[in-house]
């Protein structure tokens, strides 16, 4: 029965001597070394890509789209046709308002000719007629004043031949003065202002062709096509934007704490998830002028100018931004775990005798991994990373130094 209890007694004792000896055992704590290198600050942050120069194309007259020349990323220059519409009865109103027009323009030749031909003619007949009536009748005025002057003839038969020559010259005068009012000032006048009004439907029946076909307003590329073949607009609705992409624009969202950082001439890096690798460079070019929320953000949105000379970044496109802010050359860093913030802004470092001391710090600019520490460490000082237990000034520590 001895012997059973002491069976079991044993392994009791030496489970609570290793943990006394583990408890009074320094801790593992894991350092790292302070050294000198450049640093940079960098703002990362999300934003969309937009077109620096760019048009709506809209439609000015509603209709079917019966052609489509162009597709989305397409190059396109000025004034290039980029869509045709269909409208019914268009080209039979151009036609009867072509009619109506030649037909005001032949009646003003015609007022401009004297007046309709058919009474031109029968006047110059007339005239004719009487022109040759009065000289029979001034040869016979002629004959008998010879002959009265011969006694051979009376003075009334002179008298009666003198008048037949007036009344003939009278009735010249008349028909002269009736083929001049046949075509009076105001005649004209109306006929040309028919003429023009004519001629205004024509041109207004051209341009309701010619809203018909869409043109591009600028050269650029194609980034956005609502409309498609066979599809109804109506007037203004949009067929196509677009814009020049190279460089483009970029709104970058910038948490409003980290606003005081940014300055215009900053380099700016821009990545996209949908083309892993591959990144664009540029530039801050303004800085936001207020503060609006975005979701759970309060945020400035800050304007870069983005090379993108193969046109990959499409308006729209949601990005990566990185803004540098500053860089600073060979400087003394530390990684950012290291710095605590548990009684003002400091480190543990490793002493002699693997005792830690807490050391208040000054930071500077930091990376993502990285921070500057511009009083309290020199090159090669370790200091503590985070450690499972709690450390102490004056801790004895069982160092690892990494």
């Amino acid at each position: 029965m001895k012997k059973l209890w002491l069976l079991l007694f044993v392994p009791v004792i030496v489970v609570l001597f290793w943990a006394i000896q583990n408890r009074s055992a320094a801790p593992h704590v894991v350092f790292a070394k302070a050294k000198r290198q450049t640093i940079s600050s960098t703002i990362s942050t999300n934003g969309k890509i937009e077109p620096i120069e760019y048009v709506d194309v809209r439609v000015e007259a509603a209709g079917l789209i019966r052609k489509l020349f162009v597709h989305l990323g397409d190059n396109v220059r000025a004034g290039q046709e980029i869509a045709q519409l269909s409208q019914a009865g268009l080209t039979e109103d151009l036609q009867a308002n072509e009619a109506r027009a030649a037909q005001a323009q032949a009646e003003l030749d015609t007022l401009k000719g004297g007046g309709r031909s058919s009474e031109q003619a029968e006047i110059q007949g007339n005239l004719a007629r009487m022109k040759e009536q009065r000289a029979a009748a001034q040869r016979n005025f002629e004959s008998l004043d010879r002959l009265q002057r011969l006694n051979a003839a009376t003075q009334y038969d002179v008298d009666q031949a003198r008048q037949a020559v007036s009344d003939l010259d009278t009735q010249i005068q008349s028909l002269s003065t009736r083929r001049t009012a046949l075509v009076g000032r105001g005649d004209i006048e109306a006929s040309q202002e028919r003429l023009r009004e004519a001629q205004a439907n024509v041109q207004l029946s051209r341009s309701h062709i010619g809203d018909t076909v869409v043109h591009a307003p600028m050269a650029g590329a194609v980034y956005d096509l609502p409309a498609h073949q066979g599809g109804y607009l109506n007037i203004g609705d949009p067929v196509a934007s677009i814009g020049k992409l190279d460089p483009v624009r970029v709104r970058v969202y910038v948490d409003e704490p980290e606003l005081g950082r940014i300055a215009v001439g900053q380099s700016v890096r821009i990545t996209w998830d949908a083309l892993q690798g591959k990144q664009w460079n540029g530039t801050v070019n303004k800085k936001p002028t207020e503060v609006i929320p975005l979701g759970s953000r309060q945020v400035g949105e800050v304007l870069c100018t983005i090379d993108n000379p193969n046109h990959e970044l499409v308006p729209g496109t949601n990005v990566n931004a990185f803004i540098l802010t500053q860089v600073v050359q060979d400087t003394m860093t530390i990684p950012k775990t290291a710095v605590r913030r548990d009684n003002g802004t400091g480190v543990f470092l490793l002493q002699s005798e693997n005792k830690l001391k807490w050391q208040p710090v000054k930071t500077g600019v930091g990376d993502a991994l990285r921070v500057q520490v511009e009083e309290g460490v020199h090159e090669g000082d370790a200091v503590a990373q985070p450690s499972d237990v709690v450390l102490k000034d004056g801790m004895t520590v069982t160092p690892v130094i990494q």
